[in-house]
């Protein structure tokens, strides 16, 4: 940490809300810097400028967390189905390091280093065998110095356990986020037991990232938070949800929504509905706030202003936005200046203008997880015939459900 900074814990501990940053594997996806599919983070040393331009406008909308963009980064997932890179992960995880480092360097934010779900423990690959994963990202952050590790997107708290295990050898503050919704982890293991198990293995914050809306993750953090009381245990609680409406997803998330990955614009959440999501996910206790996939700096910038009073501050980016729209006082047409009001933006219902959509998907329901047949994994590219069969359970799962 540059001289002067409080790390983390010590913020938490003082009562401050710490902002975190956005969704980088799908705002760069977008930016054409990510492939869809694998979703691997190879554009930290392909394409530095893009990745250090989006950590910039994360630090100016107002997060004070930079979080390495290693997420998917283990060497595992990197050769998974047939992705070959040109960069080795040990080379990614450095080039991300050294991004997010430089640009929390211009701000007050601190380095998070992050370590998230494994084809290894999806293909039944032993405890050792994951764990040796972990640590070999582990060991460049070590060498980086972030300032502390998140172990995030677990589906399983059986895993996320393993890698907190493995982070918390190193001394420094560790955060721990499954993708997980109010029904539990993929096993059936409820939040209030999957927060008691992070925080026994080690984690000194716990959480939710990815997979649902805001609502439903500050719900399962407060189930979260609820368990680790009724233990007898301390933790500090943080969220990073979807900036998607997500009111129709199973256990799995938004995965399963037939809109996934490249129809998902109509669900996005509007900056006020982060105001809304920003005020609950405070007024729960939940003091480390931040966003995954979806979110754009915009986002971040909404939950910024909603807890400028509390934080003391507004972000730099609010010079280009006026309070609830104030900065349409300017229009030149008076009905968008008579649209300079909360009131009108708090009461909006937007519409889809897409006449035949329905407000409502039907989650693809699949029902696997590790172990299963159809999640061993593989290095060689997936072929036309395992593509087939794919094709053919699909239809058969929807002929089902027909009838």
């Amino acid at each position: 940490m540059a001289p002067g900074k409080k790390g983390i814990l010590e913020r938490l501990d003082a009562g401050e809300i710490v902002i975190g940053d956005g969704g980088f594997v799908f705002a760069l996806e977008k930016r054409g810097y990510v492939k869809a599919g694998p979703w691997t983070p190879e554009a930290a040393a392909e394409h530095p400028e893009a990745v250090r331009q989006l950590h910039r406008e994360f630090l100016r909308a107002g997060a004070n967390v930079m979080q390495t963009f290693t997420f998917y980064a283990s060497d595992d997932k990197l050769e998974n189905r047939g992705n070959k890179l040109t960069f080795t992960g040990a080379q990614i995880n450095e080039a991300a390091c050294d991004l997010a480092r430089e640009v929390a360097n211009e701000g007050d934010a601190l380095v998070a280093g992050g370590v998230s779900q494994t084809p290894s423990y999806l293909s039944c690959k032993s405890e050792t065998e994951v764990k040796a994963i972990f640590k070999k990202q582990l060991d460049v952050f070590i060498k980086k110095n972030v300032d502390f590790l998140i172990a995030e997107y677990f589906e399983h708290v059986e895993e996320a356990v393993w890698a907190v295990e493995v982070l918390k050898e190193t001394g420094k503050p560790v955060a721990a986020s499954l993708c997980i919704g109010p029904e539990g982890d993929m096993h059936g293991v409820s939040p209030a037991e999957c927060a008691v198990r992070l925080v026994k293995a080690g984690a000194q914050i716990v959480g939710i990232n990815c997979h649902f809306d805001p609502m439903t993750c500050v719900k399962a953090v407060k189930l979260m938070k609820e368990g680790v009381e009724k233990a007898g245990l301390k933790a500090h609680y943080m969220v990073q949800p979807l900036a998607y409406h997500t009111p129709d997803c199973s256990c799995q998330g938004f995965i399963d929504l037939p809109e996934f990955p490249f129809g998902l614009e109509p669900r996005i959440l509007t900056r006020w509905d982060m105001h809304k999501y920003a005020r609950e996910a405070y007024n729960a206790g939940i003091h480390f706030i931040g966003g995954c996939c979806g979110f754009e700096p915009y986002h971040i910038r909404a939950v910024a202003e909603e807890l400028a009073l509390e934080r003391g501050f507004l972000p730099t980016a609010s010079e280009k936005h006026g309070n609830w729209g104030a900065g349409l006082e300017m229009h030149t047409k008076p009905w968008v200046r008579a649209r300079a009001r909360r009131d009108y933006w708090e009461n909006l219902r937007p519409a889809s203008g897409r006449p035949t959509c329905p407000s409502m998907s039907v989650p693809d329901g699949w029902g696997v997880t590790k172990g299963h047949a159809d999640l061993m994994q593989q290095k060689e590219a997936t072929s036309q015939d395992q593509l087939k069969q794919l094709f053919d359970r699909r239809s058969e799962i929807k002929d089902t459900e027909a009838n």
